[in-house]
């Protein structure tokens, strides 16, 4: 008999997947949380199954389990650990422990994919199209590689894991692997995710104006509460917000952290080991501690929510020679705009500061950081410009001509 101990996660019931494919009525299936796996472990080597096979897949052990499964395997157990986290390449010291971030040619690894090369390497499963094509999406979407490469099938097959009960989407795969040639949607599934599509904008919009900002640890943090979506929402925000390191999403009710960051530069899965938690570089988790109850809840509760950009701008625009207007909720005032040396300098409340920049993206990253300030609406942009540019040189002489040129088209902003 084959057991499996797997994530509950798309990754990890991918594992389950190709476990029933190869194995059939001869796996034993099992998901788990992060925090639920240790105890099926423990529970598994006390009955003593030296007579089966135990997979682990997409989730590691702790040093207590750890301990306890060399002594198992050394007994005569067959235990197999396969997992990509870098935070698990330790248990690459025992010889049941399999993990492997990345392949020689760049990519990233999945649970998936390394169980599904396990599998073919030792003649356990047969190799076909349509598994390998399942395997990829499957990785590609727990990598996040799907969006660099435009691969929407993989983001779907995501999101209908989530509409359905884990038993019904396993079954859905298992059967359609096994008659279908090439991996598509179903009529139904097309149906069903371009509503789900709507309903994680409309999710992501309504969070978005949640999302509150400050330092943790020296990392400029996008914290916001949600229970759905944290990869959309990881992903969205922190393209809306670069200047932000990382997105903490809370979940109070499950007590977890989820983290996600854009930037190459940060890796979350170190923050995350600091709660006990762990995962990739740029997506990991960790269970909401005491501690971390008191950086991501609790200090930031009394903090407003970060001001939204200007989306409907004609005039004042992000990078404009012209130079653009910020505001915070002081209404302190932020004007950048370019120097005749190409450079870009800063006047808060008419104030140039001392710091210049070599590009707008950092001259607008420092006052999103320190300033919490937002592109300001068009009316206020120009009512600054029209009470600024009689008394000085904050704008160049073109803008004037134009600001009178568009004088009567914009009267409705002033009145």
């Amino acid at each position: 008999m084959y057991f499996l101990f797997s994530h509950n996660d798309l990754d990890g019931v991918g594992c389950g997947i190709l476990a029933k494919l190869a194995f059939g009525e001869q796996a034993e299936v099992r998901y788990n949380s992060v925090s639920g796996l240790d105890l099926q472990v423990e529970r598994y080597l006390e009955k003593k199954h030296k007579e089966d096979v135990l997979l682990i897949t997409d989730l590691s052990v702790h040093a207590e389990n750890e301990k306890k499964i060399e002594a198992f395997v050394k007994a005569g157990g067959d235990v197999i650990l396969l997992d990509h986290h870098k935070t698990a390449l330790h248990l690459n010291e025992y010889s049941w422990g399999h993990v492997k971030v990345s392949y020689d040619d760049g990519r990233l690894t999945s649970a998936t994919s390394l169980l599904y090369d396990y599998f073919i390497e030792n003649k356990l499963l047969n190799p076909t199209p349509i598994v390998e094509q399942f395997v990829e999406l499957v990785r590609l979407y727990d990598t996040w590689e799907w969006e660099g490469k435009n691969e929407l099938t993989a983001k779907q097959l995501n999101d209908l894991f989530f509409l359905l009960s884990i038993d019904e989407f396993e079954e859905r795969m298992v059967a359609r692997l096994q008659t279908e040639t090439q991996f598509q949607f179903n009529e139904f599934e097309q149906k069903i995710l371009a509503m789900e599509e709507e309903k994680i904008g409309r999710y992501v919009r309504k969070k978005r104006r949640e999302l509150t900002q400050t330092f943790i640890h020296g990392f400029c943090t996008g914290i916001v509460h949600a229970e759905s979506y944290h990869s959309e929402l990881g992903n969205e925000l922190g393209k809306d917000s670069p200047h932000l390191d990382y997105i903490a999403i809370i979940n109070v009710g499950g007590k977890r952290i989820s983290l996600r960051t854009i930037h190459d530069d940060i890796d979350v899965s170190k923050i995350a080991n600091r709660y006990g938690g762990g995962g990739h570089a740029k997506a990991s988790g960790c269970s909401l501690t005491t501690e971390a109850y008191e950086q991501y809840v609790a200090k930031v509760f009394p903090l407003e929510p970060l001001r939204i950009d200007a989306t409907r701008n004609r005039y004042n625009e992000k990078g404009s020679t012209h130079g653009c207007l910020y505001v915070n909720y002081e209404q302190e005032q932020f004007y950048l705009y370019p120097t005749e040396e190409e450079i870009w300098a800063i006047e808060k409340n008419g104030e140039k500061l001392d710091q210049e920049y070599p590009s707008f993206e950092e001259a607008e990253r420092m006052i999103k950081r320190t300033e919490g300030a937002s592109l300001a609406r068009d009316e206020l942009f120009i009512r600054f410009l029209m009470d600024n540019v009689i008394h000085s040189r904050l704008v160049s002489l073109e803008m004037i001509d134009y600001i009178k040129g568009e004088e009567t088209e914009s009267e409705h902003y002033l009145s």
